[in-house]
């Protein structure tokens, strides 16, 4: 076990590493220059030469390269106009448009999109896993047929779609749940009952999305469970109906399901940008949209790597999880 996670972990490292490459090579190269984001309009070649040298941009790529890495493992200088900003810890870089660096910025949103991300996935696990399992072993009943017709208009629908129907009837015609306040959450003055009413809403409408599939996953990977061999082999021996379904049927089934979960949230940890655009939440997916807007590469880049070192981490958790759930994995 500890051979394998030592494996995994390097093998982590590098993949990030990769990744850093990659993301500084796309905003580096493929923008074109720099300078002429921040340098305002009509700049002359003398202001653009003087924001290259303090950007750094007139160096080597090879040197920016490692300028870059030494911000975003121990931290570094960075120039602000007539002075400098020198970052102590890692810090993903430096946002020149709105002066603070990257990581404060990304620590500020982190908490929003966590939260999110944690209801949601608590109630598409529950609710997609469960349905899928009683679809499974009702395959053909009414039940199944409508549960297998609401996956699919789940998966159909966009969270953007039901997200401004939910709002509409909800929050303005019925009024069940407050408007969500940009400010509010984890803001200051924090109201926890407010806060929790505010994400009720996003938390149901990104569960029903991504509960349509885990319905519909699950049901697959147990029809195709229990049908096997052991599983009839189980009941001749005279097993409860119970025991066979939940220790033999569904540990085998959700292999898969702890795969997908896995990754889904991963990303979404790493920003869920139509749900919080549509919610005005001041998570992740919504800062990296607003710098995608504004042309604010270092926190375009930093974003990236936040959420690359999530899914890296998440695979990492469901390659262990494996040993756990399915006996016939085995780690090498």
């Amino acid at each position: 076990m500890f051979r394998f996670l030592l494996k995994r972990l390097i093998v982590g490292i590098v993949t990030l590493w990769v990744v850093t490459v990659v993301v500084f090579g796309i905003f580096t190269i493929i923008p074109g220059d720099p300078a002429l984001v921040y340098a305002g309009k009509d700049p002359s070649a003398e202001v653009l030469a003087g924001i290259r040298a303090k950007l750094g941009v007139d160096k080597p790529l090879p040197e920016q390269y490692a300028t870059f890495m030494k911000g975003v493992a121990v931290g570094r200088d960075f120039p602000t106009g007539p002075k400098m900003v020198h970052c102590d810890a890692p810090c993903l870089g430096y946002s020149y448009k709105k002066d603070v660096p990257v990581l404060g910025l990304i620590t500020r949103a982190l908490p929003i999109t966590a939260t999110m991300a944690a209801g949601a996935a608590l109630l598409w696990l529950l609710g997609g896993v469960s349905v899928g399992v009683l679809s499974a072993l009702r395959r053909g009943t009414f039940f199944d047929r409508i549960a297998m017709t609401i996956s699919l208009a789940g998966v159909s629908l966009p969270v953007y779609f039901t997200g401004l129907i939910g709002l509409s009837v909800f929050v303005y015609q019925l009024q069940w749940l407050p408007a969500i306040d940009t400010n509010s959450p984890f803001g200051n003055p924090f109201d926890p009952v407010q806060t929790f009413q505010s994400f009720i809403l996003p938390w149901v409408v990104l569960a029903f999305l991504y509960a349509a599939s885990y319905a519909r996953l699950t049901r697959t990977s147990m029809l195709e469970t229990m049908s096997e061999d052991y599983i009839r082999t189980a009941r001749a021996k005279g097993l409860p109906e119970r025991t066979v379904v939940t220790r033999h049927g569904m540990r085998a089934a959700l292999t898969p399901i702890v795969t997908m979960f896995g990754l889904d949230l991963g990303a979404l940890l790493g920003g869920a940008i139509l749900t919080e655009y549509t919610f005005g939440l001041q998570g992740l997916g919504k800062q990296a949209l607003d710098a995608i807007n504004k042309f604010d590469y270092p926190l375009i880049m930093g974003t990236t790597l936040f959420a690359a070192f999530f899914i890296i981490v998440a695979n990492i958790v469901v390659d262990v999880l494996y040993a756990f759930i399915d006996p016939r994995v085995r780690l090498s």
